[in-house]
């Protein structure tokens, strides 16, 4: 069964046809050969309860947060503010790529989205001031994979609405890894362009009238962030009701910078409306076949082979390591999310270790995912934006990152306290 549901999975997505009908092909595969129940007919149960749920109303808040703020022109300024603030550094302008996709991290929960807002803004720069387009550009898509990890975060809300894990929790969880491989990616940038300095361009040094100028451009991200997670944190609103909040917060910030019109708000949500319904769909697809899975007796069969293996608990989480490192390279990450934790989750907790802990060390194997072909969506999205050149420049230029982000997921196994300190000393 491992097999059809791994050779399919890879047949019909070399077929271009969309992930969620993939698994909704599969899940009836699954019935079709493996079950002896006629399992079909629980699909439209199925699919209620899993749409029926509060905690996704979240989801297509934050993702219209997310397309507030880029289609307004924030995205822009916050960019050149950073530029006044960290360029200074070996890399120059290649830091603010990784700072500002740290801070629309922060806000909009999406790693795709972030990457497409800071490509879109950014690589006319690298154009015009003669930076290594290799370098640069994976730059923009290491910094987009943030966007999954740094509360909110989107794909934490569906880790948490699937283990039945509190998402408070899980953003607390992610924020120090999060700031951790941001860290990383500027010091990664910094080392490679003190050995190579042709590759970070030119170091530019502003004065600090200017850069305190630049500040009114920072504030109000900062101020959005400390709201929606603040008001979660302290009692006073649910991760949804804070994503209401934040809408309302890109609103107000949006029309103070002008920003606001009727082009952009019937944009903000067409964009949300899209997005959403591809989330959904995944969602939804690989719901019903995990219930297929589950039924044939998938579960059973992994959890049979890992224990066949003879191997410790330690020893079998690399192991999960190394699968979702191989599958990552041919498969979505939302799908490939979505897909295992009903049936990796179950078996992590039952060799003793913290759902919690694990949630922040799948994200981070994710965001490798995001980076390595021949799947990576941050890599086409940054192409896209480039709208020149080979994609292989891009892959090349992401490889650094991808060895930062192995470091944080072993740092992650070997002290699970990076995780685990924030949820432990602070309760919402």
């Amino acid at each position: 069964m491992i097999t059809y549901v791994s050779v399919g999975l890879l047949a019909l997505l070399s077929l271009s046809i969309p992930v969620g009908i993939v698994l909704f092909l599969l899940g009836f595969g699954v019935d079709t050969f493996f079950s002896a129940f006629p399992l079909t007919r629980g699909l439209g149960n199925m699919v209620w309860s899993t749409s029926n749920n509060a905690t996704l109303i979240a989801i297509p808040f934050f993702v219209l947060l997310g397309e507030i703020l880029v289609r307004s022109g924030v995205a822009g300024r916050t960019y050149a503010a950073l530029d006044k603030w960290i360029s200074w550094l070996p890399g120059g302008l290649v830091h603010a790529n990784v700072a500002t996709a740290t801070m629309f991290s922060a806000t909009s929960g999406s790693s795709v989205a972030t990457a497409a807002t800071v490509a879109t803004v950014a690589m006319p720069q690298a154009e015009k001031l003669g930076y290594d387009p290799k370098l640069f550009s994976g730059a923009i898509a290491a910094g987009g994979t943030l966007g999954i990890m740094i509360p909110p975060s989107i794909n934490l809300i569906v880790y948490g609405f699937l283990t039945q894990t509190s998402i408070p929790q899980l953003f607390l969880a992610g924020l120090v890894p999060g700031i951790g491989l941001a860290l990383a990616f500027i010091v990664m940038t910094a080392i490679i362009c003190m050995i190579r300095p042709e590759l970070g361009g030119e170091q530019r040094l502003f004065a600090l009238p200017v850069m305190l100028r630049a500040l009114a451009h920072l504030v109000p991200i900062i101020l959005l962030f400390t709201v929606i997670i603040g008001t979660i944190y302290k009692g006073w609103a649910t991760p949804t009701e804070a994503a209401a909040v934040g809408v309302a917060g890109a609103l107000v910030i949006a029309a103070v910078f002008g920003g606001v019109s009727v082009g952009m708000l019937t944009e903000s949500l067409l964009g949300t409306i899209k997005i959403t319904s591809m989330i959904m769909l995944v969602v939804l697809g690989a719901s019903f076949l995990n219930f297929t899975l589950a039924s044939a007796g998938l579960g059973q069969e992994l959890r049979a082979f890992l224990e066949g293996l003879g191997l410790t608990p330690l020893m079998t989480i690399f192991v999960i390591v190394g699968i979702y490192i191989v599958l990552g390279f041919f498969i979505e990450t939302l799908s490939l999310m979505v897909v295992t934790i009903p049936i990796i989750v179950p078996l992590v907790v039952q060799l003793g270790y913290d759902p919690i802990w694990f949630g922040i060390l799948m994200i981070v194997l994710i965001e490798m995912a995001l980076i390595t072909p021949p799947v990576g969506l941050n890599l086409y999205v940054v192409q896209g934006a480039r709208k020149s050149g080979k994609m292989g420049d891009v892959m090349l230029g992401a490889l650094p990152y991808v060895f930062a982000m192995f470091l944080m997921a072993m740092a992650l196994i070997a002290f699970p306290q990076i995780a685990l300190y924030l949820p432990g000393a602070v309760q919402p």
